[in-house]
């Protein structure tokens, strides 16, 4: 099986979040699986997620796509496998691939927050890889095929061990955002003596949650528009709500707030914490303010397959990746995850068969191998 690889593939760190563990992740996956993996060298696909005007933006693209048809009528490929938002497909192209007898499949993690309907453009491809239960409906409503996939995560063999050293932390890592912020604050008011070590980019910045650019009337007015057109008007009166809202103060939490650690540190602090806390809420103009929607993130594959002795926020479709009590534990509200805290961090016994139960499933179930194996499956 060779498979052509496109997962926003770069040689440069742009201006765009966070996108070079894609790459890490899925050539690691692939490899382990035993097949081989081919790409164009000298495409850079994150670039097309790059702010840049419409005729850059129409170049990269024209030069994209006729490298990739070029070198694979030259090397030929059994399966394009890609990571790409709408805006960058060329359909054409991808109908292309197709005729040639390349199976096409593209994977696609943000469906429940930037959309409420399959894009046109992912409608080329033979199959979706779609990690997100909610947006399984969607798939579904359109008639598309399909496969309900866990998030694409590898780690490293010399990390899978299973162990029983913790460091009497409970532990979260993540960047800052207003709905984290909202839990944590939350938990805290509810129980003072809780005690939270919270890893990740921004918490120790205490400016705005969030900001809004300044520009021109008339920009402000096309950019109102463009909202509404792509959100509705039930989004675009949450928009104008929140810019009354004023976030709870960060003082209460000021302690708790440990920057960002290394990789190595990442790693040590997932396995090793009495217990690691997932949270998949996530801001959105489309839900009110103190009622989040929820999905599962890829955190909820990465610490059970590191061994942590997890404990993240319930949603649609948890309960299919894992037996919950005996794999990971959840919750739903900030009330719920205090009690929770207290259960685990006064069962030892319970922590240590929740790692080795967790680690377990995430690794046979929910590798990437596993997962190109039921492509393949599909494919044959």
């Amino acid at each position: 099986m060779k498979i052509f690889l496109s997962f926003l593939q770069s040689k440069i760190q742009h201006p765009i979040p966070a996108y070079n563990f894609w790459e890490y992740y899925i050539k690691n996956g692939i490899t382990e699986t035993g097949f081989q993996y081919i790409e164009c060298d000298d495409v850079d696909w994150a670039q097309g997620l790059v702010q840049q005007s419409d005729q850059e933006f129409q170049d990269w693209k024209s030069f994209t796509w006729s490298r990739v048809l070029k070198q694979i009528k030259e090397q030929g490929a059994d399966l394009f496998l890609s990571y790409l938002y709408p805006q960058q497909i060329d359909e054409s192209a991808v109908r292309e691939l197709k005729k040639m007898g390349v199976f096409c499949v593209n994977f696609f993690c943000d469906h429940v927050r930037l959309y409420r309907s399959v894009p046109k453009a992912f409608h080329v491809f033979d199959l979706n890889w779609v990690p997100e239960y909610k947006a399984i409906k969607f798939y579904q409503k359109a008639r598309l095929n399909y496969l309900n996939l866990p998030m694409p995560m590898w780690v490293e063999p010399k990390y899978r061990s299973f162990n029983n050293i913790e460091n009497n932390q409970v532990s979260f890592i993540g960047s800052k955002d207003i709905q984290r912020h909202l839990l944590f604050y939350t938990l805290i008011k509810h129980n003072p003596e809780r005690i939270i070590n919270i890893y990740g980019k921004d918490w120790l910045n205490n400016d705005r949650l969030s900001s809004i650019p300044a520009s021109s009337a008339r920009q402000k007015i096309l950019n109102q528009l463009a909202f509404i057109g792509q959100n509705g008007f039930y989004a675009f009166a949450n928009k104008i709500r929140s810019r009354s809202y004023k976030a709870p103060s960060s003082l209460a939490l000021n302690s708790f707030f440990k920057g960002k650690p290394d990789f190595e540190n990442y790693i040590k602090i997932t396995k090793e914490s009495n217990i690691t806390i997932g949270v998949n809420r996530y801001p959105s103009f489309n839900y009110p303010l103190q009622k989040p929607n929820t999905y599962s993130r890829l955190r909820d594959i990465e610490a059970p397959m590191l061994g942590a002795c997890y404990l993240t926020e319930w949603t649609e479709g948890i309960d299919e990746l894992y037996e919950t009590g005996k794999e990971i534990v959840t919750y739903t509200s900030a009330e719920e995850l205090d009690e929770q805290c207290s259960r685990l961090l006064a069962d030892e016994k319970m922590r240590m068969q929740l790692r080795e139960a967790g680690q377990k499933r995430a690794l046979s179930d929910h590798s990437i191998s596993a997962s190109i194996q039921k492509i393949i499956e599909h494919i044959t």
